[in-house]
Protein backbone atom coordinates (compact mmCIF):
# COMPACT_ATOMS: atom_id res chain seq x y z
CA UNK A 1 0.00 0.00 0.00
CA UNK A 2 1.05 3.53 -0.76
CA UNK A 3 -0.05 4.99 2.58
CA UNK A 4 -0.75 8.69 2.55
CA UNK A 5 -3.33 11.28 3.49
CA UNK A 6 -5.89 13.82 2.43
CA UNK A 7 -4.23 17.20 2.91
CA UNK A 8 -4.95 20.85 2.24
CA UNK A 9 -3.95 22.49 -1.02
CA UNK A 10 -4.19 26.01 0.39
CA UNK A 11 -1.68 28.29 -1.29
CA UNK A 12 -1.73 26.40 -4.59
CA UNK A 13 -2.46 22.80 -5.47
CA UNK A 14 1.27 22.00 -5.65
CA UNK A 15 1.61 22.71 -1.90
CA UNK A 16 -0.23 19.45 -1.16
CA UNK A 17 2.92 17.56 -2.12
CA UNK A 18 4.96 19.55 0.40
CA UNK A 19 2.42 18.79 3.13
CA UNK A 20 2.17 15.06 2.51
CA UNK A 21 5.94 14.73 2.14
CA UNK A 22 6.38 16.46 5.52
CA UNK A 23 4.24 13.84 7.28
CA UNK A 24 5.83 10.84 5.58
CA UNK A 25 3.05 9.96 3.16
CA UNK A 26 3.52 7.95 -0.01
CA UNK A 27 0.25 9.05 -1.63
CA UNK A 28 -1.93 12.15 -1.43
CA UNK A 29 -5.53 13.22 -1.88
CA UNK A 30 -6.76 16.80 -2.34
CA UNK A 31 -9.84 18.83 -3.06
CA UNK A 32 -9.42 20.83 -6.27
CA UNK A 33 -11.64 23.60 -4.88
CA UNK A 34 -13.09 24.62 -1.53
CA UNK A 35 -15.23 21.70 -0.27
CA UNK A 36 -17.77 24.18 1.09
CA UNK A 37 -18.39 26.20 -2.08
CA UNK A 38 -19.68 25.49 -5.56
CA UNK A 39 -17.39 28.04 -7.20
CA UNK A 40 -14.35 26.34 -8.75
CA UNK A 41 -10.88 27.59 -7.90
CA UNK A 42 -9.19 29.57 -10.64
CA UNK A 43 -5.92 27.64 -10.70
CA UNK A 44 -2.76 29.12 -12.18
CA UNK A 45 -1.71 26.57 -14.85
CA UNK A 46 1.87 26.95 -13.61
CA UNK A 47 0.84 25.23 -10.37
CA UNK A 48 -0.14 22.13 -12.34
CA UNK A 49 3.36 21.82 -13.75
CA UNK A 50 4.84 22.50 -10.33
CA UNK A 51 2.60 19.79 -8.84
CA UNK A 52 3.87 17.23 -11.33
CA UNK A 53 7.48 18.26 -10.70
CA UNK A 54 7.13 18.11 -6.93
CA UNK A 55 5.38 14.74 -7.11
CA UNK A 56 8.34 13.28 -8.95
CA UNK A 57 10.86 14.93 -6.62
CA UNK A 58 9.07 13.66 -3.51
CA UNK A 59 8.41 10.20 -4.93
CA UNK A 60 4.67 10.33 -4.25
CA UNK A 61 3.31 7.15 -5.76
CA UNK A 62 -0.44 7.87 -5.78
CA UNK A 63 -2.45 11.05 -6.36
CA UNK A 64 -6.21 11.32 -5.92
CA UNK A 65 -8.55 14.28 -6.24
CA UNK A 66 -11.75 14.17 -4.21
CA UNK A 67 -14.87 15.81 -5.60
CA UNK A 68 -17.14 18.02 -3.49
CA UNK A 69 -19.24 16.33 -0.83
CA UNK A 70 -22.01 18.76 -1.81
CA UNK A 71 -22.77 17.17 -5.14
CA UNK A 72 -25.76 14.91 -5.78
CA UNK A 73 -25.92 13.39 -9.24
CA UNK A 74 -29.44 12.13 -8.56
CA UNK A 75 -30.97 15.42 -7.44
CA UNK A 76 -34.43 16.14 -8.93
CA UNK A 77 -33.71 19.88 -8.69
CA UNK A 78 -32.37 20.96 -12.06
CA UNK A 79 -30.15 23.75 -10.72
CA UNK A 80 -28.60 21.50 -8.06
CA UNK A 81 -28.12 18.68 -10.57
CA UNK A 82 -26.44 21.04 -13.05
CA UNK A 83 -24.10 22.39 -10.36
CA UNK A 84 -23.22 18.86 -9.30
CA UNK A 85 -22.35 17.77 -12.82
CA UNK A 86 -20.34 20.97 -13.43
CA UNK A 87 -18.39 20.51 -10.18
CA UNK A 88 -17.45 16.92 -11.03
CA UNK A 89 -16.45 17.93 -14.57
CA UNK A 90 -14.25 20.70 -13.15
CA UNK A 91 -12.59 18.31 -10.70
CA UNK A 92 -11.86 15.87 -13.51
CA UNK A 93 -10.32 18.61 -15.65
CA UNK A 94 -7.95 19.67 -12.86
CA UNK A 95 -7.13 16.05 -12.00
CA UNK A 96 -6.18 15.32 -15.59
CA UNK A 97 -4.05 18.47 -15.70
CA UNK A 98 -1.98 17.36 -12.68
CA UNK A 99 -1.95 13.75 -13.95
CA UNK A 100 -3.74 12.39 -10.90
CA UNK A 101 -4.48 8.70 -10.78
CA UNK A 102 -8.16 9.20 -10.15
CA UNK A 103 -11.08 11.38 -9.10
CA UNK A 104 -12.93 9.94 -6.10
CA UNK A 105 -16.56 10.95 -5.63
CA UNK A 106 -19.78 10.15 -3.81
CA UNK A 107 -22.71 9.68 -6.19
CA UNK A 108 -25.22 11.30 -3.85
CA UNK A 109 -28.67 10.31 -2.60
CA UNK A 110 -31.82 9.23 -4.37
CA UNK A 111 -33.75 11.10 -1.63
CA UNK A 112 -36.29 8.31 -1.27
CA UNK A 113 -36.99 7.85 -4.97
CA UNK A 114 -35.15 4.52 -5.02
CA UNK A 115 -31.83 3.34 -6.42
CA UNK A 116 -33.17 2.19 -9.79
CA UNK A 117 -34.96 5.50 -10.36
CA UNK A 118 -31.79 7.44 -9.51
CA UNK A 119 -29.93 5.88 -12.44
CA UNK A 120 -31.95 7.99 -14.89
CA UNK A 121 -30.06 11.03 -13.57
CA UNK A 122 -26.79 9.47 -12.47
CA UNK A 123 -25.85 7.57 -15.64
CA UNK A 124 -26.08 10.54 -18.09
CA UNK A 125 -24.11 12.70 -15.65
CA UNK A 126 -21.29 10.19 -15.33
CA UNK A 127 -21.19 9.58 -19.07
CA UNK A 128 -20.23 13.25 -19.49
CA UNK A 129 -17.49 13.02 -16.88
CA UNK A 130 -16.07 9.80 -18.29
CA UNK A 131 -15.41 11.62 -21.57
CA UNK A 132 -12.77 13.68 -19.72
CA UNK A 133 -10.93 10.69 -18.22
CA UNK A 134 -7.51 9.70 -19.53
CA UNK A 135 -5.40 6.57 -19.49
CA UNK A 136 -3.77 7.99 -16.35
CA UNK A 137 -6.75 9.65 -14.66
CA UNK A 138 -9.77 7.46 -13.92
CA UNK A 139 -13.16 8.19 -12.37
CA UNK A 140 -13.57 6.29 -9.07
CA UNK A 141 -16.91 5.65 -7.35
CA UNK A 142 -16.52 5.57 -3.57
CA UNK A 143 -18.70 3.19 -1.58
CA UNK A 144 -21.09 4.94 0.80
CA UNK A 145 -21.72 4.27 4.49
CA UNK A 146 -25.38 3.75 3.67
CA UNK A 147 -27.22 6.53 5.51
CA UNK A 148 -30.61 7.52 4.10
CA UNK A 149 -30.88 7.10 0.36
CA UNK A 150 -27.17 7.18 -0.40
CA UNK A 151 -26.17 5.54 -3.66
CA UNK A 152 -23.31 3.03 -3.79
CA UNK A 153 -23.90 1.62 -0.34
CA UNK A 154 -23.31 -2.00 -1.38
CA UNK A 155 -21.18 -4.03 -3.78
CA UNK A 156 -24.37 -4.78 -5.68
CA UNK A 157 -25.06 -1.09 -6.29
CA UNK A 158 -21.46 -0.46 -7.35
CA UNK A 159 -21.72 -3.36 -9.80
CA UNK A 160 -24.96 -2.02 -11.29
CA UNK A 161 -23.40 1.42 -11.79
CA UNK A 162 -20.43 -0.09 -13.60
CA UNK A 163 -22.73 -2.18 -15.82
CA UNK A 164 -25.06 0.72 -16.67
CA UNK A 165 -22.03 2.74 -17.72
CA UNK A 166 -21.05 0.05 -20.20
CA UNK A 167 -18.13 -1.15 -18.09
CA UNK A 168 -16.23 1.91 -19.25
CA UNK A 169 -12.49 1.15 -19.36
CA UNK A 170 -11.60 4.12 -17.13
CA UNK A 171 -14.31 3.71 -14.50
CA UNK A 172 -13.16 2.31 -11.18
CA UNK A 173 -13.98 2.17 -7.49
CA UNK A 174 -12.46 3.35 -4.22
CA UNK A 175 -13.27 1.34 -1.09
CA UNK A 176 -13.37 3.07 2.30
CA UNK A 177 -12.77 0.81 5.32
CA UNK A 178 -15.01 2.89 7.61
CA UNK A 179 -17.84 3.06 5.07
CA UNK A 180 -17.65 -0.69 4.46
CA UNK A 181 -17.87 -1.36 8.20
CA UNK A 182 -20.75 1.10 8.65
CA UNK A 183 -22.67 -0.46 5.77
CA UNK A 184 -22.39 -3.96 7.28
CA UNK A 185 -19.17 -5.43 5.85
CA UNK A 186 -16.96 -6.50 8.74
CA UNK A 187 -13.54 -5.68 7.28
CA UNK A 188 -11.95 -6.56 10.63
CA UNK A 189 -12.63 -10.24 9.85
CA UNK A 190 -10.30 -11.86 7.30
CA UNK A 191 -12.86 -14.35 5.98
CA UNK A 192 -15.44 -11.58 5.45
CA UNK A 193 -12.91 -9.37 3.68
CA UNK A 194 -11.76 -12.28 1.51
CA UNK A 195 -15.36 -12.88 0.46
CA UNK A 196 -16.00 -9.20 -0.18
CA UNK A 197 -12.98 -8.88 -2.46
CA UNK A 198 -13.82 -12.11 -4.29
CA UNK A 199 -17.33 -10.79 -4.94
CA UNK A 200 -15.93 -7.47 -6.08
CA UNK A 201 -13.63 -9.31 -8.46
CA UNK A 202 -16.49 -11.36 -9.87
CA UNK A 203 -19.06 -8.56 -10.21
CA UNK A 204 -16.94 -5.47 -10.90
CA UNK A 205 -13.38 -6.63 -11.54
CA UNK A 206 -10.56 -6.25 -9.05
CA UNK A 207 -8.63 -4.36 -11.72
CA UNK A 208 -11.15 -1.55 -11.22
CA UNK A 209 -10.22 -1.19 -7.55
CA UNK A 210 -7.78 1.70 -7.95
CA UNK A 211 -7.61 3.18 -4.44
CA UNK A 212 -8.69 2.71 -0.83
CA UNK A 213 -9.44 5.01 2.07
CA UNK A 214 -8.08 3.79 5.41
CA UNK A 215 -10.17 5.01 8.33
CA UNK A 216 -11.13 3.55 11.68
CA UNK A 217 -14.80 3.86 12.68
CA UNK A 218 -16.48 5.54 15.62
CA UNK A 219 -19.82 3.96 14.67
CA UNK A 220 -20.78 0.27 15.04
CA UNK A 221 -20.90 -2.36 12.33
CA UNK A 222 -23.98 -1.88 10.13
CA UNK A 223 -24.88 1.46 11.73
CA UNK A 224 -24.88 3.32 8.38
CA UNK A 225 -23.17 6.21 10.16
CA UNK A 226 -20.12 7.79 8.52
CA UNK A 227 -17.91 8.60 11.51
CA UNK A 228 -14.17 8.32 10.87
CA UNK A 229 -11.78 7.74 13.75
CA UNK A 230 -8.01 7.78 14.11
CA UNK A 231 -5.95 4.69 13.33
CA UNK A 232 -6.40 2.11 16.10
CA UNK A 233 -8.64 4.36 18.19
CA UNK A 234 -12.05 3.32 16.86
CA UNK A 235 -14.10 0.15 16.91
CA UNK A 236 -11.88 -1.53 14.34
CA UNK A 237 -8.78 -0.92 16.45
CA UNK A 238 -5.93 -3.36 15.91
CA UNK A 239 -8.20 -5.35 13.56
CA UNK A 240 -8.00 -2.55 11.00
CA UNK A 241 -4.76 -4.35 10.19
CA UNK A 242 -6.84 -7.04 8.44
CA UNK A 243 -7.73 -4.42 5.84
CA UNK A 244 -4.30 -2.78 5.78
CA UNK A 245 -2.45 -6.07 5.40
CA UNK A 246 -4.70 -7.85 2.94
CA UNK A 247 -2.61 -9.13 0.01
CA UNK A 248 -5.18 -8.11 -2.61
CA UNK A 249 -5.06 -4.48 -1.45
CA UNK A 250 -1.30 -4.01 -1.64
CA UNK A 251 0.19 -1.59 -4.16
CA UNK A 252 -2.85 0.71 -4.12
CA UNK A 253 -2.94 4.39 -3.09
CA UNK A 254 -4.26 4.18 0.49
CA UNK A 255 -5.39 7.53 1.86
CA UNK A 256 -6.14 8.43 5.49
CA UNK A 257 -9.10 10.76 6.13
CA UNK A 258 -8.89 10.68 9.91
CA UNK A 259 -9.37 13.48 12.47
CA UNK A 260 -5.69 13.45 13.43
CA UNK A 261 -4.02 13.86 16.79
CA UNK A 262 -5.06 17.51 17.15
CA UNK A 263 -8.28 17.38 15.15
CA UNK A 264 -6.77 19.06 12.09
CA UNK A 265 -6.62 16.00 9.87
CA UNK A 266 -4.08 13.26 9.17
CA UNK A 267 -0.59 13.87 10.56
CA UNK A 268 2.78 12.14 10.78
CA UNK A 269 1.70 10.16 13.85
CA UNK A 270 -1.33 8.73 12.04
CA UNK A 271 0.75 7.79 8.97
CA UNK A 272 3.31 6.10 11.25
CA UNK A 273 0.60 4.14 13.09
CA UNK A 274 -0.96 2.97 9.83
CA UNK A 275 2.39 1.83 8.44
CA UNK A 276 3.28 0.01 11.65
CA UNK A 277 -0.12 -1.68 11.84
CA UNK A 278 0.14 -2.79 8.21
CA UNK A 279 3.64 -4.17 8.81
CA UNK A 280 2.47 -6.20 11.81
CA UNK A 281 -0.34 -7.82 9.84
CA UNK A 282 1.82 -8.47 6.79
CA UNK A 283 4.18 -10.40 9.07
CA UNK A 284 1.27 -12.57 10.19
CA UNK A 285 0.62 -13.51 6.56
Amino acid sequence: MLLGAHVSSSGGIHTAIDRVEAIGGDSVQVFTQSPRMWRPTNHDPATFERFRERREEAGIGGVLCHALYLLNLSSPKEDFYAKSVAALLSTMQVAAAIEADGVVFHVGSHLGAGFESSLERVVPALEQVLELTTERTWLLIENAAGAGGTIGRSLEELAVLVERLGRHPRLGVCLDSCHLYASGYDVSDRETLDDLLSRLDADVGLDRLRAVHVNDSKAPLGSNRDRHDNIGEGLLGEQLGVFLGHPRLQGLPAVLEVPGTDGHGPDADQIRKAKELRARWLERG
